[in-house]
């Protein structure tokens, strides 16, 4: 099973070879509550970037540990890439970007993302 999601203008797409979430991370910290984050973290072998590569600018704050990326035609973040406390590589999904996925039944996960 797989799920699919992309920027607002649509030039920045990608594939998620994975079932489609159920529960999603809410964080509190600056960037994420600004721009409303909900978000899934999948291995990076399960992320296929379909297209847009060239549309993509990056914005890392903080500890620079994920990479912010974003389109630069529309703005919209749909993606960022990051490493779990392991070091593996993983993909953090901006659910609000898929649009088969029901946003008001995700279960919510809320993290204290100030408080890094």
């Amino acid at each position: 099973m797989s799920y699919s999601g992309s920027c607002h203008c649509g030039a920045v797409a990608f594939t998620v070879n994975a079932d489609t979430p159920t529960q999603a991370m809410s964080c509190n910290c600056s960037h994420c509550s600004r721009k409303g984050f909900l978000l899934s973290f999948v291995p990076v072998e399960q992320f296929t970037l379909t297209s847009g590569e060239a549309a993509l600018k990056s914005y890392l704050f903080n500890k620079h540990n994920i990479e912010h990326r974003f389109c630069t035609t529309c703005g919209t973040q749909a993606f960022a890439h990051g490493k779990m406390p392991n070091g593996s590589e993983v993909r953090a999904i901006n659910l609000r970007c898929v649009p088969t996925i029901d946003i008001d039944a995700l279960e919510l996960q809320k993290v204290d993302g100030a408080s890094f």
